[in-house]
C-alpha cells in the first residue's frame, strides 16, 4: 500500500512556480528521501504533504484518502531547527507533547525506543545537539504515527552524533514506520533511504533506489593503478602517477590484477573508484548538495 501519493501536484506563488506538476508515491514501511538544491521546492512539497500549505492544483492522498483532520493524528513531524522547552526534562517534554493528542504512546517506552534512558531526567537545555535531535524525533513519535516527516534531522550534528541518529531512524523503520526524509548529506540518503527522489526547479528529475540511480547516472566504476604508465590489453587513461581504467563491472578487477601478475608488472597500489549519490546529484542538477547547506 502507498502511504503517500501525489498526482500533478503544483504550488504557485504569483509568478513563481515552486512545485511544478510532480507525481510520486511513498510506499508503506520505506524510508523515502527527497533531495534537491535550495529553492528546488522541497520544503513547499513537504509542507503540502504535512497539510500546512494547500496545493494550487493537483492531488495528494495520504493512506489512500485526501488530507483531513483525522489523518493528522497518524502523522509525526520533526521540523528543521527544532527547539523545545529548555527548563523541562526529557520525560516532562514528552509527557507535555503526548497530552496534545487523543492517542499517545507510553512515554517511558518511547524513551527506551529512542535510547534516552540515561537522560530522561536531564533538562533539555543541558543536552548535546545530538541528544536534542533525538528528543525531537521522540516528540514526532508521541502520537504513535504511521508516517514520520524528518526535515534535515542531522543538520549541525558532528559525524558521531549523526550516525547515532541514523541508527535511531533505522530502528523506526524496523518498528514499521514510514519515513519521509529530507537531508543535505548524500551519505545519509545513501545509507538510510530505500528510494530517493531528486528535485530541481520545482520538478522531480528522477526517482529510484540509490543503487539504481547510481548505475543509471553515476557512471561506470574506475580502477586506478598507481606506479605504472601503461597496461597492454586494456584501454586506459594516463593520470599523474599512474593509469585509470573504466570497467563495466567489478568482476573485471580480478582480471586486471591477474594480468599484472602474469606480466610481472610492479605497481604501488590499486584503488577502485565507485560512483555515488553525490555524482548522480551533480550530474542531474549541476550542483553539489553539500554546498547547498552552507547557503
Amino acid at each position: 500500500m502507498n502511504v503517500i501519493e501525489t498526482k500533478e501536484l503544483t504550488k504557485v506563488y504569483g509568478d513563481l512556480v515552486a512545485v511544478d506538476n510532480i507525481s510520486f508515491e511513498v510506499r508503506k514501511g520505506e524510508i523515502f528521501a527527497l533531495l534537491g538544491p535550495n529553492g528546488a521546492g522541497k520544503t513547499t512539497t513537504v509542507e503540502m504533504l504535512e497539510m500546512i500549505r494547500k496545493p494550487t492544483s493537483g492531488e495528494i492522498y495520504l493512506f489512500g484518502d485526501k488530507p483531513n483532520e483525522k489523518i493528522k493524528e497518524r502523522i509525526g513531524v520533526l521540523p528543521q531547527e527544532f527547539q523545545s522547552f529548555e527548563r523541562l526534562t526529557v520525560r516532562e517534554t514528552l509527557l507535555y507533547f503526548s497530552s496534545l493528542y487523543k492517542n499517545s504512546v507510553d512515554v517511558d517506552e518511547l524513551i527506551e525506543l529512542i535510547d534516552l534512558n540515561e537522560k530522561r531526567d536531564e533538562l533539555y537545555k543541558n543536552l548535546s545537539s545530538g541528544l536534542k535531535q533525538r528528543v525531537g524525533v521522540a516528540i514526532a513519535l508521541v502520537n504513535d504515527p504511521d508516517l514520520v516527516f524528518l526535515d534535515e534531522p542531522t543538520t549541525g550534528l558532528d559525524p558521531s552524533a549523526r550516525r547515532n541518529l541514523w541508527e535511531v531512524i533505522k530502528n523506526l523503520k524496523r518498528q514499521g514506520k514510514t519515513i519521509f526524509l529530507t537531508t543535505h548529506y548524500m551519505e545519509e540518503a545513501e545509507y538510510l533511504a530505500d528510494r530517493v527522489a531528486i528535485m530541481n526547479k520545482g520538478k522531480i528529475i528522477d526517482i529510484g533506489e540509490p543503487n539504481e540511480l547510481i548505475e543509471k547516472h553515476g557512471g561506470k566504476p574506475k580502477v586506478k593503478i598507481w606506479g605504472i604508465n601503461e597496461l597492454e590489453g586494456y584501454e586506459y587513461k594516463k593520470m599523474k602517477g599512474g593509469i585509470e581504467i573504466v570497467i563495466e563491472n567489478e568482476k573485471e578487477i580480478s582480471s586486471i590484477i591477474s594480468s599484472l601478475d602474469a606480466k610481472k608488472i610492479k605497481f604501488e597500489r590499486i584503488e577502485i573508484e565507485r560512483a555515488n549519490l553525490e555524482d548522480v546529484f551533480i550530474k542531474l542538477t549541476g550542483r553539489r548538495l553539500a554546498d547547498e547547506s552552507n547557503n
